[in-house]
């Protein structure tokens, strides 16, 4: 079965990052396995030194779910360390990546990656945005604030960079200077790169189980350095307009 494994060359690779959510990582990875049937796909969820069950919960679905695996980091690093451990571990040209609290709905998933798939050669990215967000109020007012002002500085053309459900060419993200956090800045660091990015709307749903690892003033206060940071990338940023061998 681990050589039938290696061998598997999927089509589209579902990064999943996790930590401490035993109550909804099993029936998460049950819903992308239904989700994306009949494709060649394969599920990596990224256990970020969880101290509860997940890594277990997950890990018990072997047999029920063949696509399914399992990566475990030896301490904490974050949500963006998680995504980008399972991407550097993933076997597909395309990844589709959506949070672990179950609020993104894995049946939106092949929809971004269809769009992704007929687009131009130069789109690399096709993300989410939520309508009819299931969020307290004071979380949906600080994200449309954090959203418009990092629009208009950094002209990213995105409205909901904090959706976690995304689809994009693999290539095309490790052509990106990686730094945590990242994942909240993709869209305007593959246009910094040259690539093109689109967006659909997608379905958000209430969390079912545990809680969120944020808080409106801790992501204010990580927010503010990063987008600092992106300015300056933009700033430093050259671009050839392509390459040709001569």
């Amino acid at each position: 079965m681990a050589q039938a494994r290696r061998e598997f060359a999927p089509d589209i690779s579902v990064v999943v990052p996790v930590y401490d959510e035993a109550g909804a990582a099993p029936a998460l990875a049950r819903e992308i396995a239904a989700a994306f049937a009949g494709r060649a796909f394969e599920i990596v969820f990224v256990d970020d030194a969880s101290r509860d069950g997940t890594r277990a919960a997950l890990k018990a679905l072997a047999g029920e779910i063949p696509q399914l695996r399992v990566l475990g980091h030896r301490k904490n690093s974050g949500q963006s360390r998680a995504v980008r451990s399972g991407i550097l571990a993933a076997r597909a040209p395309v990844i589709v990546t959506l949070d672990g609290d179950g609020q993104n709905d894995p049946a939106d998933g092949p929809g971004l990656v269809d769009a992704l798939n007929a687009g131009p050669p130069d789109l690399a990215l096709v993300g989410g945005e939520r309508v009819k967000r299931q969020d307290s109020q004071a979380k949906k007012l600080a994200s449309r604030f954090g959203n418009g002002v990092r629009k208009r500085l950094l002209r990213d053309t995105a409205n909901d960079t904090g959706c976690g459900l995304k689809a994009f060419r693999r290539e095309a993200f490790l052509r990106l200077p990686y730094f945590d956090h990242i994942h909240r800045y993709l869209p305007a660091l593959m246009l910094r790169e040259g690539y093109q990015v689109a967006f659909r709307p997608v379905n958000h749903r209430h969390r079912q189980s545990g809680r969120s690892k944020y808080t409106n003033l801790g992501r204010l206060a990580a927010s503010l350095s990063d987008l600092f940071g992106v300015m300056w990338l933009q700033s430093r940023a050259r671009n050839p307009g392509g390459v040709d061998e001569v």
